[in-house]
């Protein structure tokens, strides 16, 4: 019988990324409401010696499949462990983080499992003792709750980073570590040559500030001072499909529903219009400030903070103002 809540956990350059964090959070909210225990899933090369710090967010046990043969992710090799693992372990909800490669293996493994996915979910409640999630659906422009049919095994559904709020963490706390039940995994017919990595940069999907810029920005030359803020705050640069399009900022930069889906605490769009497609990639964000001297642009419909302003004179000034509140700090 189908029991207890699984995290599937990423790890990535020797440490687990801040979304499966948020994930176990998830998991031991639900778990709590069920009664039922916590575990989660931990691939990679190396990956043992990190798994006890799940404990931190409330995982009681972590099954660990490390191995020099998953020390990068692949569909091919992730997937058919993955599978076999919660075959094994029959957990009655799993849980896994909505980032790039989270996206690509929970669909793998649900079609592998016959199960039934919620994607890019914003919540999650246990509502007589079944699992219920919530989603955006048509590009965002609704938000859906959705269940599974009685019975359904495992009910599966992936948590849209920065969405989740994490536990405060327990240093005290180790998860126990055992060796996942699977099979040495297969030889890849693929291999990861290499990886680009941008450097110095926060990962657009996992900044707390972002500061983005559209066709307002007139040139690729003018996000020096998108630059300048973002690093003042600590975040990130984001763009537009506009500006992307033109040239002005590479692909990796994109917000929206061609682009990365992003949900940061702050979200300030300088001459941005507010298309349909960049508000699904952005909409989410716990504070959004827009800037624009349109006072009929889109954008503003969905700013918690409307500044109707030459951007190229406002930025500036809240650059100064930014300054002056750290050198006060």
């Amino acid at each position: 019988m189908a029991q207890g809540v699984c995290v599937i956990s990423e790890y990535r350059d020797g440490a687990f990324r801040r979304v499966s964090f948020e994930a176990a959070s998830a998991g031991r909210r639900l778990a709590d409401a069920l009664g039922e225990p916590l575990v989660a899933v931990a691939l990679g090369d190396g990956v043992a010696a990190q798994a006890p710090n799940l404990g931190h967010y409330g995982v009681e046990k972590v099954y660990v499949a490390d191995s020099p043969g998953l020390k990068d992710y692949l569909a091919e090799t992730y997937a058919p462990v993955v599978a076999e693992i919660l075959q094994t372990l029959q957990p009655k909800v799993v849980l896994i983080g909505a980032s790039v490669n989270g996206k690509d293996l929970s669909a793998r493994v649900a079609a592998r499992l016959g199960a039934g996915l919620a994607t890019d979910c914003t919540e999650l409640k246990i509502e007589g003792g079944a699992l219920k999630a919530k989603r955006p659906v048509y590009a965002g422009k609704a938000l859906a709750w959705q269940e599974w049919a009685e019975g359904a095994w495992p009910q599966m559904a992936s948590c849209r980073p920065n969405v989740m709020d994490c536990l405060p963490p327990d240093f005290s706390k180790k998860a126990a570590v055992e060796p996942a039940p699977m099979a040495a995994p297969a030889a890849a017919k693929t291999r990861v040559v290499g990886v680009e990595k941008a450097t110095g940069k926060v990962d657009l999907t996992e900044a707390q500030f972002i500061v983005s810029g559209g066709r307002g920005m007139k040139g690729p030359e003018n996000y020096a001072i998108l630059e300048e803020l973002a690093e003042l705050l600590g975040g990130a640069v984001g763009a537009s499909r506009a500006a992307v399009d033109s040239g002005w900022r590479p692909h990796a930069d994109q917000v929206g529903q061609t682009g990365k889906v992003v949900t940061p605490t702050l979200y300030i769009a300088c001459g941005i219009s507010g298309a349909i497609q960049h508000l699904a990639g952005m909409g989410s964000s716990k504070y959004i400030v827009a800037v624009n001297k349109d006072p009929e642009a889109p954008i503003f419909t969905k700013a918690d903070y409307a500044v109707v302003e030459d951007l190229f004179q406002f930025i500036p000034a809240f650059i100064e103002e930014v300054k002056k509140l750290k050198a006060a700090c």
